[in-house]
């Protein structure tokens, strides 16, 4: 992997490799709704682009966050999981709906409840579930 940084502040690098407008969203598929395919991806509200979300895959392999691979009963389809590297970001996750929740709402006032999500309680619990969660699904997904 070649240097991607532009500083040595540690935002700037973290936001080198997960702060286009794109990629936590990507993030939040995966540990929130268990997305793996490219497919599942492709059909989220956000409406990314093909080629695209093609990129930004390929961009978060790159990076270690997300690995590629085949199923052992489809060798047809990619899916996609999250290393334990992009599991560690939901936290960050987790603070950026709690942030956008008590900063945002009045500005859209279409966005999703969080307390429907179960986001309105211990965040530290709401992360490690979230986190836990992610593992059991690939654990059962993988074997």
């Amino acid at each position: 992997m070649k240097n991607n940084f532009r500083s040595a502040c540690p935002v700037a690098s973290t936001l080198d490799i997960v702060g286009d407008k794109w990629s936590l969203l990507i993030i939040r598929d995966m540990l929130v709704q268990g997305k793996k395919t490219f497919k599942e991806f492709s059909v989220s509200p956000e409406g990314i682009a093909p080629g695209i979300l093609s990129s930004r895959l390929k961009w978060l392999e790159e990076n270690e966050l997300v690995t590629k691979r085949k199923l052992p009963d489809n060798r047809k389809e990619n899916v996609y999981l999250l290393t334990e590297k992009g599991i560690e970001l939901a936290p960050v996750i987790t603070e950026i709906i709690l942030w956008s929740d008590k900063n945002l709402r009045k500005q859209n006032v279409n966005m999703y409840s969080i307390a429907e999500a179960g986001f309105n309680q211990d965040k530290a619990k709401v992360t490690e579930g979230v986190q836990n969660n992610y593992r059991e699904m690939v654990q059962l997904l993988i074997g």
